[in-house]
């Protein structure tokens, strides 16, 4: 018997991803989330022009790189709407009451 060689590609873990790294869903949730909390902080904050900046970066910064990792393996929507429907139901994630 023949035996069929088939080469894979080196970035076919690629599929789906920006960057080969973030996946799109998470991404644009990400973009989703910060502009809007971007242009929020910086109406809204009563400091200096520069630490208001500073303060806007800071926090988008965290904001978006926590959604753009998401949450076990999903995007940030899914673990929110799964902690809704937890909360629903009275059932317990993580062992946490």
């Amino acid at each position: 018997m023949d035996e069929i060689t088939v080469a894979i590609p080196v970035n076919f873990t690629d599929a789906g991803r920006l960057f080969g790294m973030f996946e799109i869903r998470n991404t644009v949730e990400a973009v989703f989330l910060c502009v809007p909390l971007a242009a929020f902080l910086m109406r809204v904050l009563p400091i200096p022009a520069l630490a208001r900046i500073s303060v806007t970066c800071v926090v988008v910064v965290v904001v978006g790189g926590f959604a753009l990792i998401g949450v076990g393996a999903t995007s940030l929507l899914n673990f929110f709407k799964v902690g809704v429907r937890a909360k629903e139901y009275n059932l317990r994630l993580c062992g946490v009451a």
